[in-house]
């Protein structure tokens, strides 16, 4: 939606997503102040988030993780007024959604539960998915300035709703993404051409888009992030969490956050996740395993802190390699 001039946001994070983003609102005419960790030579870039909320009332913040978020929203409270509109498009868990939101609201400022799904290429077209937690009046008042940036807007219920549904939906594409690299490793080992499965796929019920994305890079081994290992790792990680906190059982997030973790330890971790394919051999994979960490050294426990089950799935991934 074409804007005035004049219209003002603040966006806080620059990476693969927050500064595409900001390239779309540039050019649809508002005038953007941001914020990033790590110094960008970007206009309007300002020295802290309290400066970004100074000069903008609506500000995206697309950080890495729930400890950036709410150490953001910390630093920018004391200048946040009721005429503020905080969204979160980090995937955080919703135990963090609903602490980032108090911090805002304690300040009468609003604050949306915001993630989305799209990838690189979907930010820089502007066709991003916001699922959207939080009140519907408090969606209007920005909703001009999501429609820059998506193709969709999906309202999901309270604050922490989206939080839960963006978790769930990844560890959907995890999953699609780990099965996909064990079908090619079969197809492999009795000689079958992968494009084979390609084709097979076209009319098959198993076909979706993220495995049609995904298939390109598994077979030509280029891991061009579009989503990172590290960053898919996280959130399947919040998804166990969040399982664990209802006595539920996710094993196929389990087991792929065994495979994520070894890729890690290789070194993939800012390669799109589809790189775990590496660890099967057709063409052009090193299938060799990761070594298993000396037992006696500070890493060889690198999954303390981590459900026991996650720590179970990777000991069992590791001696299966």
């Amino acid at each position: 939606m074409e804007q005035p001039s004049k219209a003002i946001a603040g966006v806080i994070g620059l990476g693969i997503i927050g500064s595409r983003v900001t390239a779309c609102l540039r050019k649809s005419g508002y005038q953007v102040w941001l914020w990033n960790r790590t110094l960008r030579p970007e206009p309007n870039f300002l020295s802290s988030p309290a400066e970004v909320a100074e000069s903008a009332r609506h500000i995206q913040i697309f950080v890495a993780n729930g400890e950036a978020l709410l150490a953001v929203l910390r630093a920018m409270a004391p200048v946040l007024t009721p005429e503020h509109v905080i969204l979160n498009h980090a995937t955080v868990s919703p135990t963090e959604t609903i602490e980032a939101a108090a911090i805002v609201t304690d300040r009468h400022a609003a604050y949306l539960d915001a993630p989305f799904t799209g990838s690189r290429d979907a930010a820089q077209a502007g066709q991003l998915i916001y699922y959207i937690g939080g009140d519907p009046a408090v969606l209007e008042r920005v909703r001009p300035l999501l429609q820059v940036s998506s193709k969709s807007i999906l309202p999901v219920g309270d604050i922490g709703h989206a939080a839960i549904v963006k978790i769930a939906t990844n560890v959907i594409s995890a999953a699609a993404v780990s099965a996909l690299t064990e079908a090619l490793a079969l197809l492999d080992s009795h000689g079958v051409p992968l494009q084979h499965l390609s084709r097979a796929l076209e009319s098959n019920a198993a076909r979706s888009p993220v495995i049609d994305m995904k298939f390109p890079s598994m077979v030509s081994g280029e891991f061009d992030p579009r989503f990172s290992l590290k960053n898919m790792f996280k959130d399947v990680q919040l998804a166990i969490a969040a399982a664990d906190a209802k006595n539920l059982e996710l094993p196929t997030a389990s087991a792929f956050a065994g495979i994520a973790m070894a890729g890690i330890e290789r070194g993939w971790g800012d390669a799109d996740f589809s790189v775990i394919s590496r660890f099967y051999g057709y063409p052009g994979r090193d299938s060799s395993p990761p070594p298993l960490p000396d037992q006696n050294s500070p890493e060889a426990d690198s999954t303390q802190g981590h459900p026991p089950r996650l720590r179970n799935f990777w000991n069992l991934f590791q001696r299966n390699k």
